[in-house]
């Protein structure tokens, strides 16, 4: 259990830069020294209180899938590994340098001609994230190669066109909310082969044509979406950091608005769109652009205040950037379900939703190892839900040893790092108006010894509460301790202070 807080801590420390105050995603955001006018701002509330938002707060668990043309491949082709070669296996048609094939991109863009995934059920897939605890999906409608999943209008680049033909994205939205899974979609803004799409900001009034075609374009393919899948809640956008598409800030305000005065209660994350200045995810005033925080991407808050209050999910792959399917996992760490537990545990102990990635092969198969992680999280969650979905952060004093939620007057502790004398400490504020009353293992409801002690440290703002674990208790995985919180019996005794 000590190795795998140590790799959690390790692997959090890693993503923390030597300047965290000056970094958006890894440490304490930069607030403004001064507010700016702002006219393409945000277009709704912060800390929004609808029925909607509220359940995105208690999701706890998500799935995210990417899946497309380049699930065929799989990261490699005729035996040569793209490793190295492309940035991440769902980027294959960027594949450069000495092994890329030869006229790759010709023969990525014909992939679709081989498209036909015959083990593909959407009603299993929605089965299996159902089991392993899943409360909403987010799900690859395009890609960057803007190959697109449904039947579009807009685009002969589609599924209709490959020897499938069928609405994937209809049946992932019905099978998904058959089983009470709230489905978002996914839709990458950038579009490598589309002719109209630049990376560069227009200048000339032919460069300015052209690319208005693509925003009207994207604009059509939106609301396509909206109408033919009114059963979801949300979008989770990509391909948004170009300078053509931050350089069309009006354009992008006036579509959000549409898009949620069509579908009232919409959520959409921070990484959309920018205001006129080219703040991204937040405006020139460090106000969110959005329901929620976009931006935890492979990486968690190392403290709780780097959020300032705000929404936001974590997502997570399980190769180390493997987001379209692999077929070789060899070679490379692969996140095992103790990490993705000790990450769940640690998203929502700070208000956060973690979604899991999978990317299922060309026939609609997930990974062998996708399938063994899915079970193995279901089997946990199935114990301890409790302690994962609608818990929101308790403000108590980090524990080294696992990881508070709270849920009205109930304390969870989930804990990774068993103590060797068996005893679970916790520090609780001296003046706090709620502690630990009784404890019990949530695994079997067994009650636990409770003792408070005052360990009687100058100057020490907290007392102490011992929890003793059973001296046959041995799990092999980590393990919840519930705790009702009561107000104090006694007051912790007041100490004179060491004399320096």
């Amino acid at each position: 259990m000590k190795k795998i807080l140590k790799f959690a801590l390790v692997t959090l420390a890693a993503l923390v830069v030597e300047h965290p105050v000056d970094a958006q995603w890894t440490g304490p955001k930069s607030k403004p020294t001064k507010e700016v006018e702002v006219k393409y701002g945000t277009l709704t509330p912060p800390h929004r209180t609808d029925a909607d938002m509220e359940a995105f707060r208690s999701y706890g668990l998500g799935q995210f899938i990417h899946w497309g043309i380049y699930s065929i491949a799989g990261n490699e082709w005729n035996g040569v590994s793209a490793r190295g070669g492309a940035a991440a296996s769902e980027w294959i048609r960027s594949w450069g340098g000495p092994t890329a094939p030869k006229d790759w991109i010709k023969t990525y863009d014909n992939l679709y001609k081989q498209f036909n995934p015959k083990n593909f059920d959407a009603k299993r897939w929605a089965k299996q994230a159902k089991d392993m605890g899943a409360k909403y999906v987010i799900f690859t409608t395009k890609h960057h190669d803007g190959f697109a999943l449904w039947p579009t209008k807009y685009s002969d680049y589609n599924v209709s066109a490959s020897p499938y033909k069928k609405d994937i994205v209809k049946q992932i939205v019905d099978a998904y909310t058959a089983e009470g899974i709230d489905v978002y979609l996914y839709f990458s803004v950038l579009e490598w082969n589309n002719p109209n799409y630049m990376g560069k900001a227009p200048k000339t009034d032919e460069e300015k044509e052209k690319f208005g075609k693509f925003l009207a374009y994207t604009r059509n393919q939106l609301l396509e979406q909206l109408d033919n899948y009114p059963k979801i809640k949300g979008f989770w956008f990509d391909g948004t950091w170009d300078a053509s598409w931050k350089s069309a800030y009006e354009f992008t305000y006036n579509l959000e608005k549409e898009l949620r005065e069509k579908h009232p209660g919409l959520i959409i994350g921070s990484r959309f769109r920018n205001d006129e200045h080219g703040s991204r995810h937040f405006d020139s005033n460090g106000n969110i652009l959005g329901d929620y925080e976009q931006g935890w991407e492979r990486k968690l808050p190392v403290e709780f205040e780097w959020l300032n209050g705000n929404d936001w999910d974590a997502v997570m792959t399980i190769p180390p950037n493997g987001w379209g399917y692999m077929k070789d996992w060899s070679g490379i760490y692969t996140k095992t379900t103790d990490d993705l537990l000790d990450m769940l545990m640690r998203s929502v102990s700070m208000n956060g939703n973690f979604v899991l990635n999978f990317g299922p092969d060309g026939n609609g198969n997930m990974h062998p190892e996708e399938d063994k992680i899915a079970k193995e999280i279901g089997e946990w969650i199935k114990i301890n839900a409790e302690a994962v979905y609608g818990v929101r952060h308790a403000a108590l004093t980090p524990s080294k040893l696992g990881y508070f939620t709270q849920k009205a007057d109930n304390l969870y502790l989930t804990v990774f790092n068993q103590p060797v004398n068996g005893i679970v400490r916790i520090a609780v504020p001296k003046n706090a108006k709620q502690v630990p009353g009784i404890a019990a293992l949530l695994v079997n409801s067994t009650n636990l010894t409770l003792k408070q002690a005052d360990l009687g440290l100058d100057l020490d703002k907290n007392t102490y509460y011992d929890i003793i674990l059973p001296k046959d208790f041995q799990p092999n995985k980590a393990f919840v301790i519930k705790m009702k919180l009561v107000a104090p019996k006694a007051k912790a005794a007041k100490l004179m202070d060491a004399k320096m």
